[in-house]
């Protein structure tokens, strides 16, 4: 049975931007295998599981502390594509998108738990 997290465009967007993510440091130099990749998947992974575990938490004030943590991570997966880039492990142009529309889309689910 499907929890109804699960239903929200946010975490949805989020799981495919940590998807997405995982698949962008499968092309790393395996020297940064303990480094920047794992980072990059920790800060990945954090967007979508912070969601779910505020709307687990149960009420509106926890909800959008997990959101805002979530914001954070999201802010730091781009700081960590950004070096990545600088230093030629790829483009941003892949998942810049995806991190483009989960930061809308918390953006917007905050706006409306701050406005209730």
């Amino acid at each position: 049975m499907a929890r109804r997290y699960q239903n929200l465009r946010v975490w949805q967007a989020a799981m495919e931007m940590a998807e997405a993510a995982y698949g962008v440091v499968t092309h790393f130099p395996d020297s940064e295998r303990f480094g920047l990749v794992q980072q990059m998947q920790r800060s990945a992974l954090s967007v979508p599981s912070n969601i779910a575990e505020g709307y687990g938490r149960g009420g509106d004030v926890e909800f959008r502390r997990f959101l805002r943590i979530a914001r954070g991570s999201l802010f730091e997966l781009e700081t960590q594509l950004i070096v990545a880039e600088r230093l030629g492990y790829g483009s941003r142009a892949d998942l810049e998108p995806l991190i483009e529309k989960v930061f809308a889309l918390l953006s917007g689910m905050l706006r409306k738990l701050e406005g209730a």
